[in-house]
């Protein structure tokens, strides 16, 4: 499945507002822009949502994994996530790392199990506000692509989702030609890193809302996007899912 557009729910969502969301996403969304939409709810709601979704084409992830299983309490299990629908996960999210203190080392180790246990990955990088201001994405974006990826032997669907840390749920976005230099420099560093010579997917994440993806799909590097507040909304989720579907044209 493509999986270019995916909603991160974080925190949010009701068993009622969970079905809410699935009947304004049908009654808005071009049926060939489906296959391309994902959808991360929280973990207590994997269940009802791969049920509410069971006939429709849309991807259920995690919005994180655990290394393990077992004497972890408060984690959960890849071998628990595929259970309950999911085909694949986000690591490497900024809040995952601020908040709970997650390193490069980390998010490489839960990317190498993943692999092993043949869990698709879309992996979160991204530069805070201060790098970006003096210039510094590049360098910083290489650090961490470097400490997580380096000669490991990538799968063939391994995403990046480029989201600038001051960008996310700020409504501040990088400028357009910016985010599709980025977005072709982190092909570039993983292909040269990674031990298979890997070109990954590179979406983008970071304020993303139906009236600016139509712009940010038109630049050639974007392969697609993560969206946070705007996943929310079955109907504005929708709406840039059938934008995407307009890519190029």
């Amino acid at each position: 499945m493509d999986r270019s557009i995916i909603g991160n729910w974080k925190s949010n969502g009701s068993l009622e507002l969970n079905k809410i969301w699935f009947k304004d996403f049908q009654e808005n969304i071009k049926d060939s822009a489906i296959s391309s939409t994902a959808i991360c709810p929280p973990y207590l709601y994997l269940d009802q949502v791969s049920n509410i979704i069971n006939k429709a084409n849309i991807s259920i992830g995690s919005q994180d994994i655990d290394i393990s299983n077992g004497a972890r309490t408060g984690s959960i299990s890849i071998e628990a996530c595929k259970d309950l629908g999911c085909q694949f996960s986000i690591i490497g999210h900024s809040e995952r790392r601020t908040l709970f203190g997650e390193t490069d080392l980390n998010v490489r180790e839960k990317l190498l199990v993943a692999q092993d246990k043949k869990m698709s990955i879309v992996m979160c990088i991204g530069e805070p506000e201060e790098d970006y201001l003096s210039g510094n994405t590049k360098d910083y974006l290489f650090n961490q692509i470097n400490k997580t990826i380096k000669n490991v032997d990538l799968a063939e669907d391994f995403t990046i989702a480029y989201e600038p840390i001051w960008a996310i749920g700020t409504g501040k976005l990088p400028k357009m030609h910016e985010i599709n230099t980025i977005h072709k420099y982190i092909k570039d560093i993983v292909q040269s890193t990674s031990k298979n010579s890997m070109v990954p997917k590179v979406i983008y994440g970071g304020s993303v809302t139906s009236e600016n993806a139509e712009e940010l799909f038109k630049e050639d590097c974007v392969d697609g996007a993560l969206i946070g507040g705007a996943s929310l909304n079955g109907k504005e989720f929708a709406k840039i899912a059938n934008q995407f579907l307009n890519k190029g044209l």
